[in-house]
């Protein structure tokens, strides 16, 4: 079998070409478990591409803000998360020709394919609000969507004795969008059990009418949201940032008024799209402002090549993006690309499913689970209370779901 590693390829002068059977885009959640279904159903011929040297566990992320989880605990060498019998190319994909059936590394390798599999996550476009990429790297601006800016993050909350601390949550597509609360609960529950609650104002900045969308989620957010002292900010946005003087603009594009206020802590959850060179590629839909990859959003497969696939983050498909949606998808892509690599039809449908465990304290979690329609959709039809908050499902979303993602989803088991 032929070495893919980067150090094998450093040794050629010139660009190499390799064919395979499925190129998977991406070596993250949703390209590795479905990486591992497809080895698991047979498919022998399989590489991922994925510059990374170290896989992250982002579900962890906020618990990392939070102060309720060591960072070491979401992140393993890349090496060690990889699928057996699945091979990986370590480099970036800069361009896809599906009419030759062709991935275009930075390296300048060609990578050509039967099928290809895109999944390349979503981008964090810092640049997106103005001052935000400075306030980043100031002492006072962190974010739980990166991995060093969540350690960045757990520092700051906790050592807050008083003053202001504004969290945002973003417009437009996001990955995991209402996972922008889940460090300002963990705070606050710190906070209070401090007595230092009183003494600090915690302003939560919400682009939507309610704080998440479904009425039985949005009363129980709404009863910590009081319990806490939390001012909620609906139908806002994060408009403008001085990291200089730490203030910033909240409100709507184009109002004639908007908010100015002063921060001592700023946790931001930035604007999201598709990565630039996915954009610039004809797989996303004409005429599409985030760039994400057209697919029929129940089978999963491109609506115009037959040979390209996507799944999570940058799939242009309704439902929520949250990791809980890939296993679903994960399992419906896998099974029709086999179905069609035996010469038949894809028949397994994704039914839009998604989840949003939110913590809201440091020992319970509200557990929304709901549909592209934002209708409830519970795992456990019988158990109709499984969305209130409780300390069960905290052990779930903190202990077990790790562990299951280390050892189970990403080997295609779960």
């Amino acid at each position: 079998m032929a070495d893919h590693s980067s150090a094998a390829r450093a040794t050629s002068t010139s660009p190499a070409t390799s064919h395979h059977q499925v190129v998977v885009i991406g070596g993250g959640n949703a390209g590795l478990s479905v990486a591992g279904r497809l080895r698991r159903y047979g498919v022998d011929d399989i590489v991922v591409i994925e510059p990374r040297t170290h896989h992250l566990y982002q579900p962890l992320f906020s618990h990392v803000a939070g102060g309720t989880a060591r960072a070491g605990m979401a992140t393993k060498p890349q090496s060690e998360v990889m699928p057996k019998g699945v091979g990986w190319i370590r480099d970036s994909v800069v361009d896809i020709d599906p009419e030759s059936s062709t991935v275009v590394l930075t390296s300048g390798d060609r990578v050509t394919f039967d099928h290809v599999i895109v999944c390349p996550g979503i981008q964090k476009d810092w640049d997106s609000v103005p001052g935000l990429a400075a306030a980043m790297a100031s002492p006072h601006g962190a974010s739980h969507y990166e991995f060093d800016l969540a350690k960045k993050a757990s520092r700051l909350l906790r050592d807050l004795e008083r003053g202001t601390v504004v969290f945002t949550q973003p417009a437009g597509p996001a990955s995991c969008a209402g996972a922008s609360q889940k460090p300002m609960y963990l705070a606050c529950d710190y906070w209070r059990a401090k007595g230092r609650l009183g003494a600090i104002r915690v302003i939560m900045v919400v682009p939507d009418p309610t704080v998440f969308g479904i009425p039985a989620i949005d009363e129980e957010l709404d009863r910590k949201i009081a319990e806490y002292g939390i001012e909620l900010r609906l139908e806002s946005e994060l408009l403008e940032v001085d990291a200089a003087s730490r203030t910033v603009v909240i409100g709507q594009h184009g109002a004639a008024q908007n908010e100015h206020l002063a921060y001592d802590v700023l946790h931001v959850v930035p604007t999201q799209s598709a990565p630039d060179w996915l954009k610039s590629t004809s797989l996303p839909a004409a005429g599409s402002s985030d760039g994400f990859v057209e697919v029929d959003p129940e089978l999963l497969r491109h609506t115009r090549y037959p040979n390209v696939w996507a799944l999570g983050d940058a799939a242009a498909t309704r439902n929520s993006k949250s990791g809980g949606a890939l296993r679903t998808q994960a399992l419906v892509l896998a099974k029709n690309l086999v179905a069609v690599l035996g010469g038949e039809e894809p028949t397994e449908k994704y039914d839009g499913y998604s989840v949003a465990p939110f913590t809201v304290s440091r020992s319970t979690v509200v557990f929304a689970e709901f549909d592209d329609a934002y209708r409830q959709q519970p795992t456990i039809p019988f158990w109709k209370g499984l969305a209130r908050e409780r300390r069960l499902t905290w052990v779930f979303d903190r202990h077990i779901l790790p562990w299951v993602y280390w050892n189970l989803i990403l080997k295609g088991r779960a």
